[in-house]
């Protein structure tokens, strides 16, 4: 396809993966605030400017090794077109509308990495999977969760043993300032790790209509507006997530906010760099079920937990299907 006479179609793309950007903020604002709001520690109005702010910094702390990943090694780059971009995002942004229509704490990242695979399958077929990134993207369905959920179960029992011999009183007081920290640190990493999906999405759209000359790459313009449009979806917040990732799993106080937030902050440092688009919703949700198990199994609403894991599993075959169908109606048009 000539660059020239794609430069509108090309333009309108970016500005629908802008869109599933912001929407991926808007969706995830709960990852990063539920903990510090239900803890009472901020407000929400207060919290989602926290959030956004280090959303919008993350890209001054991580390289863009889950941008490559997702530019390069879900579906081979070389059969991208517009309508697989276009049919990709839109199996991921259907997906997500429904899911925060409902108050589900799905993966804005699988519907993603499904659309990709399900837009690929409808072009080519099974040559289009780049299987090795596909499947250790979805292995991070259930390592990013268990290693969020022992982290947080660890450092609860840690904490615990360090405060011992302190009051109640002086505990809380602590966490409420050392949890405005963990919150931080969890903004940077979902930041890190959820807006560089998009900006490969962008990447591999401008490097297959031959605008990133031989090599792939992201340019910075990409980097700084998919930051940008992430921070504005937090500032949006997703209330109905809310709700469900801060009370309705288990009834949360500042030092198990804490354990939570940084057990989840751990386990996205190490995913990003190591280049892995994992869900920061299954991980922030396996560190509060975590510090929920700690203090008794009974404190975790298992039947809630249950039906947010049945989430999980249906959202990338289900997001690749509405890719799949969409491409078949544009090429249809087309």
């Amino acid at each position: 396809m000539d660059a020239t006479l794609a430069f509108p179609l090309l333009v309108g793309l970016i500005a629908v993966a802008l869109f599933f950007d912001f929407l991926n903020g808007l969706h995830d604002a709960a990852n990063s605030i539920a903990t510090i709001v239900s803890t009472r520690v901020l407000r929400p109005q207060y919290a989602v400017f926290w959030a956004a702010f280090f959303n919008f910094i993350a890209f001054l702390f991580f390289g863009l090794h889950v941008a490559e990943t997702l530019g390069t090694g879900i579906i081979d780059p070389g059969i991208v077109t517009p309508q697989v971009i276009f049919a990709a995002l839109m199996g991921a942004i259907v997906w997500n509308i429904v899911t925060w229509l409902f108050g589900i704490p799905s993966s804005s990242s699988h519907a993603l990495v499904g659309g990709l695979v399900g837009a690929g399958l409808a072009k080519t077929g099974f040559s289009a999977i780049v299987w090795h990134g596909l499947l250790k993207t979805a292995g991070a369905i259930v390592m990013s969760p268990a290693i969020g959920f022992f982290l947080a179960l660890l450092l609860v029992l840690i904490v615990s043993w360090l405060f011992v011999r302190q009051t109640p009183f002086a505990v809380d007081s602590t966490f409420r300032v050392l949890q405005f920290v963990s919150a931080s640190l969890y903004s940077l990493g979902h930041g890190g790790n959820d807006a560089q999906k998009t900006m490969g999405i962008i990447a591999v759209l401008l490097f297959s209509q031959g605008y990133l000359g031989p090599e792939f790459h992201v340019p910075f313009w990409v980097v700084i507006t998919c930051q940008a449009a992430i921070a504005l979806g937090t500032l949006f917040g997703g209330w109905r997530i809310v709700h469900t990732m801060g009370s309705k799993i288990t009834k949360l106080n500042p030092m198990q906010g804490f354990c939570a937030e940084t057990g989840g902050a751990i386990t996205l440092f190490g995913a990003t760099w190591l280049g892995i688009p994992v869900s920061t919703t299954h991980t922030i949700t396996g560190a509060i079920i975590g510090v929920g198990s700690a203090r008794r199994v009974s404190a975790v609403r298992w039947g809630l937990a249950g039906n947010i894991v049945i989430a999980w599993v249906i959202t990338m075959p289900a997001a690749a299907l509405i890719a799949a169908l969409s491409y078949f109606v544009v090429d249809l048009i087309g």
